[in-house]
């Protein structure tokens, strides 16, 4: 850009322009003594860039989380901060409309609509980061919309007791992302549905440990539901006695192939069947050839049906 025989007066103004900084990231705190009295507050409240912290308590609340590069984070890492029993526009506890927006140490629980499908996060942004969150006792754990050049990072978090069916909500529940990728989380006692299912064009869950136990009634631990890449490394997966679908594990292209699938790679897993039924740790229904290294397996599960290869 030039500004040769621009006005003095219009050249001030352009360099005064350029010299201003930008607005400093806030912090903005809830709590009983802080200035927002419930985390909806706070939310509505913030601009890019800003931080919510939300003290230890029980907060009958929701919000719709429209700024981006936004944190919201419980002043402790215990998942303290409790939001419970309210939903926002029928949809779930937190809706996340804005992008690039991290969530940790909350503990998101009782999330109901009559739609069935009550999320503890409903995704609808571009770019999602949960670290530390509990999920409990929800319709949905998290439910994502589509958004194709969309990553959502799950790590160090626990869903326990998620699920319904009919229509079915699952514990993780994403439409065509660019990417899934869940680490070092516990899925428990899984209702009917999913622990993850997943359109995304791939899905990585490393680290994880998946249970139904004696009661959990879950289907598939990980459903690929129309392919895509996928990779499960050092994950537990339990199949219990009151599973509803005893078909396998990880079930890729149950719903019909409709995009790529590059990669399956499925390495270094425990899978234990404690049903009195034979299961698989893999159901393939792709072209693509799965591999399979050094994965272990208890009771009555074999490794793989479908293309692909043993190690």
């Amino acid at each position: 850009m030039t500004t040769s025989g621009w006005p003095p007066l219009l050249l001030a103004c352009l360099a005064l322009a350029l010299a201003v900084p930008p607005a400093a990231a806030r912090v903005l705190e809830v709590g009983e003594t802080r200035a927002f009295k419930t985390p909806s507050e706070a939310i509505r409240a913030a601009r890019d860039g800003d931080r919510v912290v939300i003290d230890a308590g029980e907060y009958f609340d929701c919000a719709v989380v429209a700024a981006s590069n936004l944190i919201i984070e419980g002043a402790a890492p215990d998942g303290g901060a409790v939001l419970t029993d309210k939903t926002c526009q029928g949809k779930a506890l937190l809706v996340t409309t804005g992008n690039d927006i991290t969530l940790r140490n909350l503990t998101l629980t009782r999330a109901r609509v009559p739609e069935m499908n009550g999320a503890g996060i409903r995704a609808e942004g571009t770019n999602l980061t949960i670290e530390r969150v509990k999920f409990i006792n929800n319709q949905n754990g998290i439910l994502a919309a589509p958004n194709p050049q969309s990553t959502i990072i799950v790590r160090d978090s626990e869903f326990l007791r998620n699920g319904y069916c009919s229509p079915c909500a699952h514990g993780i529940y994403v439409n065509a992302l660019k990417l899934l990728r869940v680490e070092n989380s516990k899925f428990a006692d899984t209702r009917q549905a999913h622990h993850v299912k997943s359109r995304a064009a791939r899905t990585e869950v490393i680290g994880c440990e998946m249970r139904d136990g004696d009661t959990g009634t879950a289907s598939y631990h990980i459903d690929i539901s129309n392919g895509g890449s996928v990779v499960v490394r050092d994950t537990t997966m339990q199949k219990g006695p009151k599973s509803e679908n005893r078909t396998g594990a990880i079930v890729i292209g149950a719903e019909g192939v409709t995009q790529p699938t590059r990669e399956i790679t499925i390495e270094n897993n425990t899978m234990i069947n404690t049903g009195s039924y034979q299961t698989f740790m893999v159901v393939n229904l792709t072209a693509t050839g799965a591999m399979l290294k050094g994965n272990k397996m208890v009771g009555q599960a074999q490794p793989l049906k479908g293309d692909g290869e043993v190690r």
